[in-house]
């Protein structure tokens, strides 16, 4: 379950008018480092709070040096952190600075998943940063970002698809919805239909039900619409962790 559970962050809905982000205790090892960074990583992500954001790239080169056996899980960070740079630079028109940051983000990706340690999450944080950003990045790179997103949500499923019907509902529904987009994005489309019936199945009175039933009834709003992202996490998650450490 580790390869999963640790992982599916790339959907976690941060809310900046929540209470104000605690501290971060990075000394804190009974936390993972997903759950010390996906809070602020995803602020900027969802939210645009670039000092949310700021705060967790230091804190990804702060644990490279604490942690070093997380060295994987902490690139696909920095390589996710890197694509929302770059979709930004892109989105103001800033295609150098894109370039630059884009090719940030596919060295970094690239040097974590090379990795044979410490990596139970990269699979997660590569698949699901570019289900949120792959469409949104030029026309010439979304195919290789898709094809990325498709390898690396199959590589989850091969994991997980023996518990598939035990995850909790947002880890079971991001992983359905990952595969059932990404197989569509990169025209595997019998593949992605069969996991639209997956979903249809397994997510019934969920947030993914209804994308997933207009996915099925009308196949071509799939080009347009997105499964994933429909039972985000509720904000203050690091909050109760350290609140549970201290019972």
């Amino acid at each position: 379950m580790r390869v999963f559970t640790g992982a599916l962050l790339a959907c976690a809905v941060i809310s900046t008018a929540a209470a104000q982000a605690p501290e971060i205790p990075l000394g804190e090892t009974r936390l993972t480092v997903h759950t010390l960074l996906r809070e602020d990583i995803f602020a900027g992500f969802l939210s645009n709070n670039m000092e949310r954001m700021a705060r967790g790239e230091r804190n990804i080169e702060a644990l490279l040096q604490q942690r070093p056996d997380e060295r994987a899980n902490l690139l696909a960070w920095k390589g996710a952190a890197a694509v929302y740079h770059a979709v930004v630079a892109h989105e103001a028109g800033k295609s150098d600075e894109f370039e630059r940051a884009f090719k940030q983000a596919r060295d970094t990706f690239a040097e974590a998943a090379a990795l044979t340690s410490g990596n139970g999450g990269v699979p997660a944080i590569i698949g699901g940063t570019y289900s949120v950003f792959a469409d949104r990045l030029p026309a010439q790179y979304r195919s290789a970002a898709w094809t990325q997103a498709y390898e690396s949500y199959s590589t989850l499923w091969k994991a997980q698809q023996a518990n598939v019907e035990q995850l909790p509902v947002h880890f079971k529904g991001e992983l359905l919805a990952g595969m059932a987009q990404s197989a569509e994005r990169t025209g595997h489309r019998e593949e992605s239909a069969q996991f639209v019936d997956r979903m249809l199945t397994m997510l019934v009175e969920t947030p993914f039900e209804k994308t997933a039933r207009q996915w099925k009834a009308d196949p071509a709003s799939a080009k347009t619409t997105s499964l994933t992202c429909k039972n985000c996490h509720a904000a203050g998650r690091l909050s109760a962790k350290i609140a549970a450490l201290d019972k």
